[in-house]
């Protein structure tokens, strides 16, 4: 019996369950079949966009989009165009935080057959060492649809985002964030050559009509005119200007017949008269203006920058470059005032002996700089040689240097240009 349980007597047992192919020997795993289990189906996850959004965080999500994205905007939704253009404070202010908005050269001009307006921005930035000015220029241009020679001398002023241009019997306001431009309420008289500043959001404009000595005040919610008061000079070729303490210098020009003032033509071309906004009263001194030229120039172009006034001036064999300084705070609004400080700048590179064939449109450009675009005109048929139509000249005010800018609108007529934040 132990013989037969012996392992070699169940070999030929085992042998012939052993497969003689040694790549047969392989197991194959069988896959579990799992029961699946009932599950309640989940609710869906609600999806949140920017609608959802309350109007606080839209309009902050909104701020932040680059300049070149703002004409479009309005565009998307009846709720973006309420946003942006009914709290454009706000949507100014958060932008401004942002470091997104910088003061920027508009200039806007029209062609020589009176059919389009031009505009261009021209963006200034404070680190740069040279002019401050980037290279690139943002133009657009809009076909005009008023007729005549409305706009031949056209002056620009701005309020906000908002740029008017007022021309003899027609005014237009372009937004310069949606490159947009609309036709607004015209001035009461026809003027050509005329004052026009902007304070509080509101224009005004004073001179450049033999027909009245009337201001006028333009109120943009209304889109209307009034007549506030009368001017003490009635001037044609005078340029406007304004500073913070809310007075409004009409400055230079020529003296009209029709109005009782006792200045002569020369006298009225280097005076200015001023106009508190707040009392609704002309600041006098001895005479009827507050202040002259010193040395009898002829103000060519002038513009304000906080208590001062930064004034180009024509003293027939040369340009001069003042401030005044007014002292608003000891100006009397009932007579007696002081006729302020005169500095003398460094004046601007342009050629002497150009006599009055040429002006300045000035404007402040943030609380350092000070540009001016040239106009040249002929006089007696003749044009001053180097003086250069629609030149743009930057005073850096920290410095004391003028510098040469690019040439915003090439070819174009009697360029206007003002300052706004885009």
């Amino acid at each position: 019996m132990a013989e037969s349980c012996h392992s070699r007597s169940l070999s030929w047992l085992v042998k012939p369950c052993i497969p003689s192919d040694p790549n047969r020997h392989f197991c194959t795993p069988s896959p579990l079949r799992l029961v699946s289990q009932p599950t309640t189906s989940a609710a869906p996850t609600p999806v949140t966009t920017i609608s959802d959004l309350p109007d606080d965080l839209l309009l902050e999500c909104l701020a932040r989009l680059p300049a070149s994205s703002l004409p479009s905007l309005p565009l998307v939704s009846r709720r973006f165009n309420r946003l942006f253009i009914f709290n454009s404070d706000s949507f100014a202010f958060l932008r401004r935080r942002l470091g997104l908005l910088n003061h920027s050269l508009i200039a806007l001009s029209v062609s020589l057959d009176l059919s389009v307006l031009s505009s261009a921005i021209l963006r200034l930035h404070p680190s740069d060492s040279n002019s401050g000015m980037s290279p690139d220029l943002d133009r657009w241009t809009f076909p005009l649809s008023v007729t005549s020679d409305n706009f031949s001398h056209a002056r620009a002023v701005s309020t906000g985002r908002f740029v008017y241009l007022i021309g003899r019997n027609a005014m237009l306001r372009s937004d310069v964030w949606t490159r947009s431009v609309t036709i607004c309420a015209k001035p009461v008289f026809p003027r050509k050559k005329f004052a026009v500043a902007a304070i509080r959001d509101r224009v005004y404009v004073a001179g450049g009509s033999s027909r009245t000595s009337a201001v006028e005040e333009y109120d943009p919610e209304t889109d209307s005119w009034r007549i506030v008061c009368d001017a003490p000079c009635r001037r044609y070729g005078c340029v406007g200007a304004t500073t913070e303490n809310g007075i409004f210098y009409i400055a230079g020009g020529l003296k009209l017949s029709g109005n009782q003032n006792t200045l002569d033509a020369h006298t009225c071309a280097g005076s200015i008269d001023a106009y508190h906004i707040a009392s609704g009263t002309w600041i006098r001194t001895h005479s009827s203006s507050i202040t002259t030229v010193p040395a009898g120039g002829c103000i060519l172009g002038a513009c304000g920058i906080g208590d001062m006034l930064y004034i180009m001036a024509s003293h027939a064999l040369e340009i001069s470059f003042w401030r005044w300084n007014g002292e608003a705070s000891t100006l009397s609004i009932r007579g007696g005032g002081t006729n302020g400080r005169w500095d003398k700048l460094k004046p601007p590179p342009v050629p002497g002996q150009v006599g009055t064939g040429l002006r300045f449109s000035c404007t402040a450009v943030g609380p350092n700089k000070v540009a001016a675009v040239v106009h040249v005109s002929a006089v007696r048929g003749r044009v001053a040689a180097g003086a250069v139509n629609g030149a743009l000249l930057v005073y850096d005010i920290r410095s004391g240097e003028w510098t040469y800018g690019p040439y915003i609108l090439p070819e174009s007529r009697r360029t206007s240009c003002v300052s706004v934040e885009c």
